[in-house]
């Protein structure tokens, strides 16, 4: 039996469910293209990411309607008809760094599962007429995979030829995804938990405008998108060699509420569902070279308080120890356990008292 490390965290957050959406609209997009390829002699085609755009929206509080982006996609169909799209999770785009990490790491939990992946079998004759016409509209079916679930999902599209060598592929209507078909439904849990709100309806809407071209074909200006700074990939902390002392505090304070770090029950051996989760830590404290980090570990009240606090001290030197031994230099990490001392719930329920059984991170200016 594994005991969970709980997660805390009073912060506004966002249930950007629609995700899987995004998904959903690439696949669409690119089931399309065959009918192009036969059209124009053309037997492959590809994703512009630059040229097209996809916005989702959730629901808060039942009325509070919030609107964002994924911006890092692609995308391609082969001449026999087999459509793959991927999308980068970390490239959730809301304006704000704090929300962005919020969502990939609650949310989409990015460290276990940090892409989606849309596959398609399309029948080239059914777009075998979109030459002639321009503008077609269908229901295409797809397959989703997001969190390590697999969706099959159909939606309402509508397909125009830009050029011979450029179609735009767009949602005739927003479409709806449902978080709890690809187990989500409990992160939902988690984001309402965070900031303190009820009614986060876990339903998104997307719409989406995708361009594609032909391979081999010269780019061409698209007047289908809207020009944006906002439209096209986006960096991401992979592409980062450090962070802003703002960004690691904001790293370090959602991580430490993913409820992702394992222990055996009463044990401070770290279990191996514990990886993902400390190979991001390790990567952003690495990024974060003028800050001491903190690893601190807290348990329920169950048991004396006398052990309760040898255990979280234990527990947070074996968190602090993995992460030196993946690299980083002893003097950036300490290690301290608080017991029971700092509870975060009412040791009342299970479910609090794994709230309550955590590790968190923090951090200051280091001290030449």
């Amino acid at each position: 039996m594994f005991e969970v490390v709980g997660f805390w965290w009073k912060t506004r957050s966002r249930s950007w469910l629609a995700i899987e959406t995004l998904g959903l609209i690439v696949a669409l997009s690119v089931l399309l293209l065959p009918g192009l390829g036969r059209a124009n002699a053309q037997p492959n085609w590809t994703l512009d990411p630059t040229a097209s755009v996809l916005t989702y929206q959730s629901v808060k509080k039942n009325t509070i309607v919030e609107t964002n982006k994924i911006r890092n996609i692609s995308g391609s169909l082969s001449s026999a008809g087999d459509a793959k799209v991927t999308f980068d999770l970390n490239s959730v785009d809301t304006g704000v760094d704090l929300r962005n990490v919020r969502m990939r790491f609650l949310f989409f939990e990015t460290f276990k599962f940090p892409t989606a992946e849309l596959t398609a079998k399309v029948d080239p004759a059914a777009f075998a007429d979109l030459a002639t016409k321009r503008r077609v509209k269908a229901v295409l079916p797809f397959r989703l995979n997001l969190h390590g679930v697999d969706k099959d999902i159909e939606a309402n599209i509508v397909v125009t030829m830009i050029s011979d060598n450029m179609v735009s592929v767009a949602s005739e209507a927003p479409v709806a995804v449902h978080v709890e078909d690809f187990g989500l439904l409990p992160n939902v849990d988690k984001l309402q938990q965070a900031a303190n709100v009820t009614n986060i309806v876990p339903t998104a809407s997307v719409s989406f405008d995708f361009v594609f071209t032909a391979d081999g074909s010269k780019p061409a200006a698209v007047q289908t998108v809207a020009a944006s700074a906002e439209v096209g990939p986006v960096a991401t902390d992979a592409a980062k060699t450090n962070f802003s002392d703002e960004e690691c505090l904001n790293r370090f304070a959602v991580l430490s509420r993913t409820g992702a770090i394992y222990f055996r029950t009463a044990s401070a051996r770290l279990d191996s569902q514990s990886r993902p989760l400390l190979g991001e830590v390790v990567g952003v404290v690495g990024k974060c070279p003028g800050l001491k980090v903190e690893v601190s570990g807290h348990t329920d009240s169950d048991g004396s308080p006398v052990e309760n606090k040898r255990l979280s001290e234990r527990r947070a030197q074996a968190v602090a120890d993995a992460i030196v031994a993946a690299g980083i230099a002893r003097t950036q990490i300490t290690a301290i356990g608080y017991g029971e001392e700092r509870p975060v719930a009412a040791n009342d329920t299970p479910k609090n008292k794994a709230l309550n059984r955590r590790i968190e991170f923090s951090a200051t200016k280091l001290v030449n």
